[in-house]
């Protein structure tokens, strides 16, 4: 069921990806968006291995989510159950990206960002919110525009709910929210929609 990836992904990577589900052996599912997550890592009742990816991501986010999926699958075969996102995983993901950091598959001005992340890798490419913006070229989905665009005190919506923008405290936005008067932090990378007073 591996056969569109091709379409996600830049063109250069695909004999990269290609060796990679020849030699771990998994399905690929494309699926559409989850808002919790960009993809992730099964084994099925019938004792095989499932990786789903999200539709909605561009070539590079897709390309980084996959490679994140094949390392928990490839980390699992090596040390069986270990912490999800612990060392063994980071320097299997680590070694699997080698391949694919060249401008002939991620743009110039996206690998600085990536080699950094690279170092220590989180659970979520997101958590690095410069490494989120370059590789979504700084733009947000329709309708849509990060915290960071937004003036100060500006009113916005996250998950149906208002938010005020406050100040940013070291890298994340104070917001409150009005309905509860809780303060929330967000990062300067969340994707939110402009408040309409005239609503």
């Amino acid at each position: 069921m591996s056969t569109n990836y091709q379409n996600y992904i830049p063109v250069k990577a695909i004999p990269f990806v290609q060796f990679l589900i020849d030699e771990h052996s998994f399905e690929l599912k494309i699926v559409n968006q989850r808002q919790t997550k960009h993809g992730d890592f099964r084994k099925l009742p019938n004792g095989r291995f499932q990786i789903t990816v999200n539709n909605n991501l561009n070539k590079y986010q897709f390309l980084l989510t996959l490679v994140h999926e094949i390392a928990h699958h490839v980390t699992h075969q090596k040390f069986g159950r270990v912490q999800p996102h612990g060392k063994e995983w980071k320097t299997v993901f680590q070694h699997l990206m080698l391949p694919f950091l060249t401008p002939e598959i991620y743009p110039k001005e996206m690998l600085p960002y990536l080699a950094n992340y690279l170092k220590k890798p989180k659970a979520s490419t997101d958590s690095d919110t410069n490494l989120s913006l370059v590789l979504r070229n700084n733009e947000a989905e329709n309708g849509k525009v990060f915290v960071f665009e937004i003036p100060f005190s500006s009113l916005f919506i996250y998950k149906n709910q208002v938010y005020k923008k406050g100040k940013l405290r070291r890298t994340r936005f104070e917001c409150l929210q009005l309905q509860t008067n809780k303060t929330y932090l967000f990062n300067k990378n969340a994707e939110v929609i402009l408040y309409n007073q005239t609503n």
